[in-house]
């Protein structure tokens, strides 16, 4: 078999176009969430966010049954907004810490959901799709859910971006300005819950914090600047979704998994090369005499 033969053969199947469709919009799309996620240190709450939709899931599940995924989509989306919002008001209208919200809502959510499902016998065979994902189901209507969602939180990135960046790095300095930090704040939460849910089919809610943080996480060691860290996470995010879909069909593993162990990958050869590289003696530079 010739590498092009090789190269062509998975999409010769319109399911895998349009699941190398889906898993490179999500990879692009959670690196560029992730960047500001990686950045603030909001890694847990996007964990919470993935785990605390179960409710959300539960209640689609129960009202529209297992027909109809778009249902358990909308269910999911306005679950997760509502919990992200939630852990933000509370840890800013009390004295309770972020970590300490996040823990207490996740709990709770999570509980939530857990007695939800044990009222029905048929959502345990379906949960498994959404704890480890399943992008070779995605069907049209999914990839247009998945790109518009995507396309619209990346256009809300760029039109407050440095606002966000403002208040990411330096949040007294904003307050000073008189912007208004909270709202960005909830907004990046709310971009974050978005995030989390178009990724379900992909990656599960089980490998989604790995898609969040991993890909952002790579293009900080392997960058400078913040625009130039979102452009390359987004490039290694999409190239983790493709080559995961690779080993998913020649080496027959779950296609979720294979995406986060490539962007592993990715991310453990950027750690060795940044090591590598602050390993090197540093060249003193040439003096020269005066004239």
């Amino acid at each position: 078999m010739g590498i092009l033969e090789w190269l062509s053969e998975p999409f010769a199947y319109p399911f895998m176009i349009r699941a190398a469709l889906a898993a490179s919009a999500v990879g692009a799309l959670c690196a560029v969430i992730g960047s500001f996620v990686v950045l603030r240190g909001m890694a847990f709450i996007g964990d919470a966010i993935a785990h605390s939709i179960l409710p959300g899931l539960a209640a689609g599940f129960l009202t529209a049954g297992r027909g109809d995924r778009r249902i358990l989509f909308w269910w999911a989306l306005g679950t997760a907004i509502v919990v992200g919002l939630t852990v933000g008001w509370i840890s800013q209208r009390n004295r309770v810490r972020e970590d300490t919200a996040i823990g207490i809502v996740f709990a709770g959510m999570f509980a939530l959901g857990i007695a939800m499902i044990s009222t029905s016998r048929g959502f345990a065979v379906d949960l498994v799709h959404f704890l480890f994902g399943n992008v070779l189901g995605v069907s049209v209507s999914d990839l247009w859910l998945i790109v518009g969602f995507g396309l619209g939180a990346i256009l809300l990135v760029l039109l407050f971006y440095k606002e966000f960046v403002l208040v990411s790095f330096d949040p007294t300095f904003a307050k000073t300005l008189r912007l208004p930090t909270a709202f960005y704040q909830y907004l990046l939460i709310v971009l974050i819950s978005v995030t989390v849910v178009v990724s379900l089919q992909t990656v599960g809610i089980g490998l989604m914090l790995a898609m969040l943080v991993v890909p952002a996480s790579t293009a900080f060691l392997l960058t400078k600047r913040l625009p130039a860290m979102i452009a390359l996470g987004a490039v290694l995010g999409a190239l983790s979704g493709v080559i995961g879909l690779y080993l998913s069909y020649y080496w027959g593993v779950a296609s979720g998994a294979a995406v986060v162990l490539v962007s592993i990958a990715f991310f453990l050869i950027a750690l060795l090369y940044t090591s590598w590289q602050r390993s090197l003696p540093r060249r003193r530079p040439t003096s020269f005499p005066a004239p």
